[in-house]
């Protein structure tokens, strides 16, 4: 994962969420359900690492915004 820079959580309310799961689907699921709540970054593609299980992802959130019905 790259590093978290500071812009990412300049403000309260501000969040970056890493997601580990064991498959795309379940990573970009999660994703989903966040965005059907709060305003997020899109995520185009999880990564692999090599040597090791699962996929991560990071998306950036904000919570300032009010939960959506």
């Amino acid at each position: 994962m790259d590093v978290i820079h500071e812009v990412h959580v300049s403000e309260p309310g501000l969040v970056v969420v890493d997601i580990a799961a064991a498959d795309d689907e379940t990573a970009f699921a999660f994703h989903a359900a966040l965005a059907a709540m709060w305003a997020i970054t899109t995520v185009e593609r999880a990564s692999r690492g090599p040597g090791r299980l699962g996929v991560r992802l990071r998306c950036h959130l904000d919570l300032r915004q009010p939960l959506k019905p």
